[in-house]
């Protein structure tokens, strides 16, 4: 994780700020939480606390909903996002192992 992603997912924003930010009632953001389309992290006396992701998310589901897309739309295109994500995870990883694997296979006929 870069720099820059940590610092977005640092969950350091109370409701009423991320209210402001994007224009969403407490209960919009609530609903949203329970639909889990967001995650906030929750601090040891139980307040949520947001981070710029979450914000950014927030406000990709006012524009989606703005759009016409159905609170299971967007669920199923997040999931969807989610999965595709993963899967170019491990793709990576493969990847890698396979050049690793290639490298050493080299080094060990000599070649390097």
């Amino acid at each position: 994780m870069t720099e820059r992603e940590f610092r977005r997912s640092l969950a350091v924003f109370p409701i009423g700020t991320v209210m402001e930010l994007t224009g969403l009632t407490a209960r919009q953001i609530r609903y949203y939480e329970e639909f889990k389309l967001i995650h906030p992290e929750r601090t040891s006396t139980n307040r949520r606390r947001y981070s710029l992701n979450d914000v950014d998310r927030l406000l990709e589901i006012g524009d989606l909903l703005a759009d016409g897309t159905t609170l299971k739309g967007i669920q199923k295109r997040f999931m969807q996002a989610q999965r595709d994500e993963e899967e170019e995870k491990r793709q990576q990883l493969t990847d890698q192992d396979v050049r690793r694997i290639l490298r050493e296979e080299i080094e060990n006929q000599g070649g390097f």
